[in-house]
């Protein structure tokens, strides 16, 4: 039992360290402009783009780099699936409003956010984002 309590206020922790010093932007009052939220490499295609937020410590997101890896063999050339370490990209994690890992975001080929889910997420999920997208 003992265990377990430490183990849950490490946790705690971590999350609370992970928001002291990466502090976000209130919700809505991002950058005017849409290509400073992604990686230069990334906003300059015009393909709809999934990025996601992560990092290499974190269990969820140790999980599913195997299903961005599947996705990004799968959706070659019709989608952009890019990971992002929220540790080593502090100014993007901040821009973005990063305050939970891992965050995936979900971008149009304009570099617009359409969609955005905080936690595990499978990959039937990211395509069923895909299909309402308009990514076949």
């Amino acid at each position: 039992m003992i265990l377990i309590r430490q183990k849950i206020l490490t946790t705690g922790l971590c999350f609370l360290f992970f928001l002291l010093i990466i502090p976000s932007y209130p919700q809505g009052a991002f950058p005017q402009s849409k290509s400073e939220r992604l990686p230069k490499e990334v906003a300059k295609i015009s393909l709809p783009k999934l990025i996601d937020f992560g990092a290499n410590r974190c269990i969820p997101c140790k999980k599913m780099a195997p299903i961005l890896q599947d996705l990004t063999e799968e959706y070659q050339g019709r989608v952009i699936i890019k990971v992002i370490e929220v540790y080593q990209e502090k100014e993007l994690t901040r821009i973005n409003g990063i305050r939970a890992i891992p965050t995936q975001i979900f971008f149009d080929a304009k570099n617009r956010e359409v969609y955005r889910h905080v936690g595990f997420m499978s990959k039937e999920e990211i395509i069923k984002i895909f299909g309402k997208m308009g990514v076949k």
